[in-house]
């Protein structure tokens, strides 16, 4: 039998990132992963190839709609082909789970691959390609999450059909129905609405990207709405059918009506939740909670001391860079060092165009935490670089304290936000002030000149160009 210092059971952005953490600090690693290929959902079926295609459906709409405008002009007809296109797709992710498996080697990792199972808690079984059984003095459960769905719909895969469907297709469908207006189901809405599919998003709240600050929620839905996107806001589903090859939703509106919706494709977007079947939790003395968490302490310990466990198993935001910050965090503790990880700086991003991102508190969480604050606000169409490029809609908010100035949050919504974020959690993480941004050079032109633009907003009202 095997033995190790660290085994890590799934190779997701937190399981790798450890793996490979463990390995630095010279500590003999295993990685466990049920499939063939490592990286998990996010590069298998999650944020890498949904970016693909998102890639791609924007080339095709600045082909169509805007090149012209540029100068721009290609005789003939614009075609997609969506089989090109998804292979395209399928060749980022084999060329990322390629660099993983580079990475393993490098590392001096050994993988095993099959669904690892604890017999006890220094003690896991494998079945699979790499039957058999290891032996690790320390063990981290990184496992992930899987597409979660409503009691009454019963997915086909075909038609009614969740993300790791969407991003796979044959065809290009004629309407889409998208059940949930969160991050998933927008990303992978407007792929295909660029791509010509009438798209409907049936939400259960009153506002889309409902735990992001309701501003970045508002403009975002003015964008799918200008692109003729139906968005059916407090919307409550009550039954999803398949005829054929069409699908019927039914939901009740905020007025207690029963409405009903036609499209040929259903997508579930309705959330992730927590994946540990399998994994036999209890033979380890592992408690998982009533969500289907894992439960950790402080360190991200499980009720077996030797036992972690990070990313989407756990409690938080299900994000790759928060999976991969608790990875290293417990690569870090485990090896006997004082690692930290402020929660409340990990970004949030939406990959739609615009692009959505935010750090911090949202103005509804300073609200209920009873804090005084000001507003510092800069839209996006007052950039040069924004009026050069044609990327004009969006806006950045930053929130600071009203006495001392510090930046509290800051949400943004426009061109390459998912970017400019970083600047925000810089400040953040060294409690910076509107006034320290604001007397920061920005080069010009630049989208980043909306950051200190907002952050003069912030400080007595005095943004330059507005």
């Amino acid at each position: 039998m095997n033995s190790y210092d660290v085994a890590i059971i799934g190779s997701g952005p937190g399981g790798y990132v450890a793996a490979i953490r463990c390995a630095q600090l010279g500590m003999k690693t295993a990685i466990i992963e049920k499939y063939s290929t490592l990286g998990g959902t996010c590069l298998n079926v999650g944020c890498i190839p949904s970016k693909a295609l998102l890639s791609s459906s924007h080339h095709y709409e600045e082909a169509t709609k805007h090149f012209e405008e540029h100068g721009i002009e290609i005789p003939g007809e614009i075609k997609v082909n969506l089989e090109k296109m998804i292979g395209r797709k399928q060749s980022v992710v084999d060329q990322t789970t390629g660099g993983i498996d580079f990475l393993m080697k490098k590392n001096k990792i050994d993988v095993y691959e099959g669904l690892g199972s604890f017999k006890d808690a220094t003690h896991i079984i494998i079945e699979g390609k790499d039957a058999g059984e290891i032996e690790a003095k320390n063990i981290i459960i990184a496992t992930g999450s899987k597409p979660s769905n409503l009691p009454f719909i019963e997915l086909d895969k075909e038609r009614i059909i969740t993300s790791t469907e969407a991003l796979k297709l044959k065809e290009i469908p004629k309407h889409m129905i998208i059940i949930g207006g969160g991050v998933i189901g927008l990303e992978l809405g407007q792929v295909y609405y660029r791509l010509g599919s009438q798209v409907t998003v049936v939400e259960y709240m009153d506002r889309i990207l409902p735990t992001m600050d309701a501003g970045l929620s508002k403009e975002l839905n003015k964008v799918f709405k200008k692109a003729k996107c139906k968005m059916m806001l407090s919307h409550k589903v009550q039954s999803v059918e398949r005829i054929g090859d069409e699908v019927i939703v039914k939901a009740e509106n905020k007025k207690g009506e029963l409405v009903e919706f036609k499209g040929d494709y259903c997508l579930v977007s309705v959330g992730r939740r927590p994946y540990t079947d399998g994994l036999n939790a209890e033979a380890a003395g592992v408690n998982i909670n009533d969500k289907g968490q894992v439960d950790v302490n402080d360190h991200l310990q499980t009720s077996a001391s030797n036992i972690y466990a990070i990313g989407d198993v756990i409690k938080g935001a299900m994000l790759a860079h928060k999976a991969e910050e608790e990875g290293v965090f417990v690569a870090e503790t485990i090896a006997g060092q004082k690692p930290h990880i402020d929660y409340n700086l990990i970004p949030g991003v939406v990959y739609t165009w615009p692009e959505v991102a935010a750090v911090g508190k949202t103005e509804e969480e300073l609200k209920a935490d009873n804090v005084e604050y000001k507003v510092g606000q800069f839209p996006f169409r007052a950039l040069g670089r924004a009026r050069a490029s044609g990327d004009i809609d969006g806006f950045v908010k930053i929130l600071a304290d009203k006495v001392t100035d510090e930046v509290l949050g800051v949400h943004m919504i426009g061109a390459r936000c998912a970017d400019l974020i970083a600047e925000a959690v810089t400040a953040m993480e060294f409690r910076a002030s509107a006034e320290d941004i604001s007397r920061m050079s920005h080069a010009h032109p630049t989208f980043a000149e909306a950051v200190k633009e907002a952050a003069l907003a912030a400080t007595e009202d005095r943004a330059l160009h507005v």
